[in-house]
């Protein structure tokens, strides 16, 4: 059975990556950012990528897709910020409630922060709900803690999750705590010490605990680092300088608090290796920042999954 899926706002591609991971085939990923198009091209040429603004983006021809989803911009409800909602220019949710009427998929899924839970967005809420239920959804807000399924990080994301009638009765949401995170060093020990840097082993054990969320930044502002203040108080017990991105794990005769690189920040998202982030470094960086772990959307892509599935079952042997 091939389940087709549409996602909005792809980034660099890690909700995209667990939604593979759990069966979905890519008809068609939206995403408006130069670099991220080209980190999904590159890392899969034969995904179909829009570079297009997804209020401009005309979902008719992909009427039928069974799953749409994506992660939608996080500042109009983030804590980190003045928290606008609607009133931010750019909250999407209205652009994707119009794609699922022009689509009318079998399940949606939406990813954001966890201010978007807040009081302050009630309202909003149930706005989103009731006009999906409208169209003959069922919908649930789910927060997920990414550390609940594997991944070496804190990283509170909320999952929106809107299925059919009756597709939704087959719905449950993943079991958190199944996979046990590792700690930082033991997630990154390898690379720390792939220069032959002899204090790693001794880093990595005092590196014992998750990480704290990571931030993909602002374009408004400088260059990358890994937070506010108190991020950076979180990641020094950890061990790591969290005020830059290097280039370079550390050498042989390092002494002090290492940075992280790209790839090390990526396996703290819970990307594979093999996954290659284009563009500078500071734009590399906001790509991993700014991603859904992978880990994550997997574990909700699969229940979605088996929902369709099993449904899919019981209306064939009616």
């Amino acid at each position: 059975m091939i389940v087709d899926s549409l996602e909005m706002c792809a980034g660099a591609g890690g909700q995209a990556l667990g939604l593979e991971a759990a069966g979905f085939n890519h008809r068609a990923l939206v995403e408006l950012d130069s670099n991220g198009c080209a980190t999904l091209r590159h890392n899969r040429p034969e995904w179909n990528v829009f570079r297009e603004d997804l209020n401009e983006f005309d979902g008719r021809y992909f009427r039928g897709v069974e799953l749409l989803a994506g992660g939608l911009p996080c500042p109009p409800f983030s804590r980190a910020g003045k928290q606008l909602g609607n009133a931010d220019e750019r909250n999407l949710f209205p652009a994707a409630i119009r794609l699922v009427d022009e689509i009318r998929p079998l399940a949606v899924m939406i990813e954001n922060v966890r201010g978007i839970l807040d009081a302050v967005f009630e309202d909003y809420r149930t706005f989103v709900s009731e006009e999906l239920s409208k169209m003959g959804y069922k919908i649930d807000w789910r927060l997920l803690q990414a550390s609940d399924f594997g991944v070496p990080q804190l990283r509170p994301r909320v999952v929106f999750v809107a299925l059919k009638e009756p597709y939704a009765q087959h719905f449950v949401w993943p079991t958190p705590g199944i996979r046990r995170p590792p700690t930082v060093g033991q997630a990154l020990i390898d690379l720390m010490s792939e220069n032959g840097w002899e204090g790693a082993n001794e880093w990595a054990e005092k590196a014992n605990g998750i990480a704290p969320t990571l931030v993909g930044g602002s374009k408004k502002h400088g260059g990358p680092d890994l937070g506010p203040t108190r991020a950076k108080r979180a990641w020094a017990a950890l061990g790591v300088d969290g005020h830059g991105i290097v280039t370079e794990a550390p050498a042989a005769n390092f002494e002090g608090m290492p940075r992280l690189t790209v790839r090390m920040a990526a396996r703290i998202q819970g990307f594979d290796d093999s996954w290659q982030f284009l563009g500078s470094k500071t734009n590399a960086y906001r790509q991993v920042g700014n991603a859904f772990p992978p880990p994550v959307a997997e574990a909700v892509g699969v229940q979605i999954m088996n929902a369709i599935e099993a449904c899919s079952r019981t209306l064939v042997a009616l």
